[in-house]
């Protein structure tokens, strides 16, 4: 790293937002080079990976693996900024570190503050803050905190009848075509809603994202190993199917 082309990667699933921050960051600090933009937190960990930038940007609330996951695996790599939604509880988090932090919608001010402060770390060589106290409160949040309870009812197809399914019995959910794809004891049942609007809606803690295309329900997981290419799978407590985990998302099985 370079003080003078320092490198960072933006993460944020709004669009907009995105594009806001890259300008911004593009008049205020021209000589910070923006290496990688990610959607979801499955690209975010990819281009983390890829590029091992000197700062993430980094929404806390993300599709795919979550923000803080993401935080995680960025602890000790990077210097992470958060951008969050105003949230008192979080605030109070990030106050309690060497954290920085960006409040949605976006204040130049803010960003200015920001920015001078990572430039001062940079300049005197200091590592990335550790974040593993602020993760740990972060990661306490109740549910309810999101504004709604998780999804717990499904109406799906299974054949010509249409069945009155919980989450609790859905084994994994997959993307297959126009329908995503539910995993089930006794077989399986199709809905039409897509993979991103389920990862918004269900409890992150009973169901992962394992893969670009899969959600398993982690209750339904009878052990993880490898194939012979070396690949990540699931086996299930019940049938035969094995799931592939994407390499992004191994670290979710570190504790298992």
């Amino acid at each position: 790293m370079s003080l003078f082309a320092p490198t960072a990667v933006v993460a944020e699933d709004e669009e907009a937002l995105r594009g806001e921050l890259v300008e911004q960051l593009g008049k205020l600090w021209p000589e910070l080079s923006i290496v990688g933009e990610a959607a979801d937190g499955l690209e975010a960990l990819r281009l983390l990976d890829q590029h091992r930038p000197d700062i993430l940007f980094l929404d806390i609330e993300m599709p795919g693996a979550k923000g803080i996951d993401v935080a995680r695996e960025a602890n000790g790599r990077a210097h992470v900024v958060f951008v969050t939604a105003y949230d008192q509880y979080a605030i109070a988090a990030f106050d309690q570190g060497a954290v920085d932090y960006l409040l949605k919608p976006l204040a130049g001010a803010r960003l200015f503050t920001a920015i001078t402060r990572l430039k001062a770390r940079l300049g005197q060589g200091q590592p990335p803050a550790g974040l593993g106290g602020v993760l740990d409160q972060l990661d306490t949040r109740p549910v309810a905190s999101a504004g709604r309870a998780p999804l717990r009812w499904i109406n799906a197809s299974v054949g010509q009848t249409l069945r009155l399914i919980t989450v609790d019995e859905v084994m994994f959910f997959q993307s297959d075509n126009k329908y995503t794809r539910l995993g089930l004891k006794d077989g399986e049942a199709l809905i039409r809603k897509p993979l991103k609007e389920l990862i918004d809606e269900l409890d992150p803690q009973q169901f992962w994202q394992i893969h670009r295309s899969t959600l398993v329900n982690v209750n339904s997981i009878a052990s993880v190993g490898r194939d012979f290419r070396g690949r990540m799978q699931i086996k299930l407590k019940h049938g035969n199917e094995m799931l592939l985990v994407a390499e992004s998302c191994t670290h979710l099985f570190r504790q298992m």
